[in-house]
């Protein structure tokens, strides 16, 4: 029962990782512009964050360390610092997007004013992570965010034509609108390959307390978590491909998305979607305020670790709530945290090089990984994704200005 529940971590990261705001966004945007034109884009990110969270959960496996400070350690301060400054403007930024987004669905749900419910939802935040011990935070948000399979349900009752959907898988580059399509296989990617998700994982781990011998265990989180991440992300743009797309409508509000489950499915439906996009973005907040918390902690080689508790980890906690507080702060300056999640994602795109060429180093490194340092088929497949990483990296903000954010 114990390495069942195990799973619950990779289930967090990918709900939270494959399936949060940046997610819903690009992919309902995706499939409302193109239909089932980008699902072998979503394919291509299962693969690489698979790929990569293998690698980062057997380096904490096996060393005990977290990747950012085996990155730190094994590749000198000079790359860690830089590593770090990518990854924490990147993770306010999609903090702050996440806490919008939180308070944008609980308004759906309540009706409540919006402003008000991201005060309230910061200190829900603040609250749930000072409370609950990590593996109830892993199994609350990664559970309950479940509930978007509703959306699943919801693409087969639109009886989409499945020939065009399996055409989707077939990479292809659209002859119509090649920027704007080239723009949406950019966002879906860095939202599928977000540099937090890999930094929280491999932390988690060790919050775990991971061993080698939980090597099947690490395999059996990063396939099965991110594989139903990307059957969610599947479901969202086959959705909005089979009911926005021949409607004309652009899904630019959480509450559109969300009636890509009501209409085939009714009041439930829309409430399912609205609980479950609640829960993975706010698992999503957490896992980018910890992934803040744990980078700098580890950098600076501070106590850190929430199983450690706030008394034997002090500047870790106040690392967290600061992320909180800045994340707060940002969205009440009144931005609209869509956009704000599209900005967030196209700058985790050009980070992604600063984050996965040290984990595929550490990785190799035998003198710190022995006989569990990567094999033929690990870098073989880090490679081919370190080349796609240093594709997208170099066209994400070309993309961005030629097309005006994807709307040609």
């Amino acid at each position: 029962m114990k390495r069942i529940f195990e799973v619950a971590l990779g289930i967090l990261a990918a709900i939270g990782g494959f399936v949060d705001i940046g997610d819903i966004v690009f992919n309902t945007a995706a499939g409302a512009t193109f239909g089932y034109g980008l699902l072998w884009v979503v394919v291509l990110g299962v693969g690489g964050i698979i790929t990569y969270s293998e690698m980062c959960g057997r380096v904490a496996a096996v060393s005990k360390q977290p990747v950012f400070d085996a990155v730190r350690e094994r590749l000198g301060l000079a790359t860690g610092l830089v590593a770090l400054v990518a990854a924490q403007i990147v993770n306010l930024l999609t903090l702050a997007a996440e806490v919008g987004g939180i308070a944008l669905t609980l308004q759906l749900l309540s009706g409540l004013p919006y402003r008000a419910l991201i005060l309230l939802g910061v200190l829900a935040l603040a609250v749930v992570i000072w409370v609950l011990p990590f593996g109830w935070i892993e199994r609350v948000f990664g559970y309950i965010g479940l509930s978007l399979l509703v959306f699943a349900v919801a693409a087969i009752k639109l009886h989409p034509d499945w020939g065009e959907v399996a055409k989707g898988f077939v990479p292809h580059v659209n002859t119509e609108s090649p920027l704007v399509y080239c723009y949406f296989a950019v966002g879906l990617l860095g939202a599928a390959m977000t540099p937090y998700e890999v930094y929280f994982y491999s932390s988690g781990a060790v919050e775990e307390g991971w061993t080698p011998k939980d090597l099947g265990i690490n395999k059996a989180n990063a396939i099965i978590g991110y594989g139903l991440g990307g059957f969610l992300s599947f479901a969202l743009m086959i959705t909005a491909g089979a009911l926005f797309l021949p409607l004309g409508i652009e899904p630019e509000l959480l509450g559109t998305v969300a009636l890509g489950a009501e209409v085939p499915l009714g009041q439930i439906g829309l409430i399912l979607a609205l609980v479950g996009t609640l829960f993975a973005v706010g698992g999503a907040a957490i896992d980018t305020c910890f992934s803040g918390a744990y980078n700098l902690a580890q950098f600076l080689g501070w106590e850190w670790g929430k199983y450690r508790g706030e008394a034997r980890a002090p500047r870790f906690t106040l690392t967290w709530l600061v992320l909180l507080a800045l994340g707060f702060c940002i969205v009440m300056t009144g931005i609209d945290p869509i956009l704000l999640t599209e900005y967030s994602v196209i700058f985790s795109v050009v980070a992604l090089p600063f984050t996965y060429i040290p984990i595929l180093l550490v990785a190799n490194d035998k003198s710190h990984m022995g006989r569990y340092a990567n094999g033929r088929v690990a870098n073989t497949l880090g490679l081919f994704y370190l080349l796609v990483i240093l594709v997208v990296s170099l066209t994400a903000i070309p993309l961005m200005l030629l097309t005006n954010m994807g709307q040609g």
